[in-house]
């Protein structure tokens, strides 16, 4: 999965949406100089939205939670489709609940071999063979670089159907990932596999897991908090990011031939999940602005 290398043009229009449009709960000048709490106008932002998700050669799901005010909106939000590299949120969730049991140390030493190594995104594959490093490493390079080869050192750690149970223990239950990266013969479900690919979920789930990871309710608050963290930094800023520049995010990213993902936490006058899957676009060149 090769992330951040193209962007839907539609995700720009998204982007400045939220930034004009999303501070809400901004504060006002009141009466007698008291700050006033101001609602985002939900009603253009969705009218903007799906003016710009029509207009799109392709499928078009997003989901906007706002965690203060509560207010949501949602445009296919029950719609499966392929998450590309996002499923790796569900993994790293994953990962920290198992580490929470003990079951896992993030200090755990891994080696890499010659057979580990996938091709797309991340630095792993070029590393020499016999590199070691930690779960928290390969956690790390997972969520930051999209790095396959972590991926996949990592699902042999905690086993695919794990990362199935942890899901449906939230309620999220069609946010399944289906196999390692690049290796579709490791499939423990071939015919969704064959759908959608690496995984799948919906606007809604994705959104909802993020807002379990805002709230400290995904597994605990500390290792929540370490997951925003790692998501914090990631390094693929070309999608929603792309027009938000200086805003405060965690955030992950997917993306295939086909399709396109990214869901965020914003960190703005109040917070806000926003999610956008995209499916079947007409254009599939790898470039910026396809």
């Amino acid at each position: 999965m090769a992330d951040g290398l193209a962007l839907p043009r539609w995700t720009r229009g998204v982007a400045l949406a939220f930034l004009l449009l999303l501070p809400a709960c901004a504060r006002g000048q009141g009466a007698g100089g008291q700050l006033s709490s101001v609602r985002a106008d939900t009603a253009l932002l969705r009218h903007t939205l799906d003016s710009l998700a029509d207009a799109h050669h392709g499928v078009v799901g997003y989901s906007i939670i706002d965690l203060d005010t509560g207010d949501t909106l949602s445009r296919r939000g029950d719609e499966t489709f392929p998450t590309a590299s996002l499923i790796k949120v569900p993994i790293l969730v994953t990962l920290y609940d198992l580490a929470a049991q003990k079951k896992i140390s993030l200090d755990d030493p891994l080696t890499l071999l010659d057979i580990d190594k996938v091709p797309g995104s991340g630095s792993l594959q070029f590393m020499h063979d016999g590199a070691t490093l930690t779960v928290h490493d390969a956690a790390w390079l997972r969520a930051t670089e999209s790095d396959n080869t972590a991926t996949n050192l990592l699902l042999d750690r905690i086993i695919i159907r794990r990362v199935w149970a942890k899901m449906e223990s939230l309620g999220l239950m069609h946010t399944k990932v289906h196999s390692k990266t690049f290796l579709r013969i490791s499939s423990v479900a071939m015919d969704s596999s064959a759908k959608y690919g690496l995984g799948v979920s919906t606007p809604n789930e994705m959104a909802h897991l993020f807002v379990l990871l805002a709230q400290g309710k995904a597994v605990n608050p500390s290792a929540d908090s370490s997951m925003l963290d790692i998501l914090e930094h990631n390094e693929d800023n070309t999608l929603l990011q792309r027009e938000l520049d200086g805003v405060r995010a965690a955030h992950k990213t997917g993306a295939v031939d086909d399709a396109r993902t990214e869901c965020s936490l914003f960190y703005l006058r109040s917070r806000v999940v926003a999610c956008v899957f995209t499916k079947e676009n007409k254009d599939q060149r790898w470039i910026l602005d396809s």
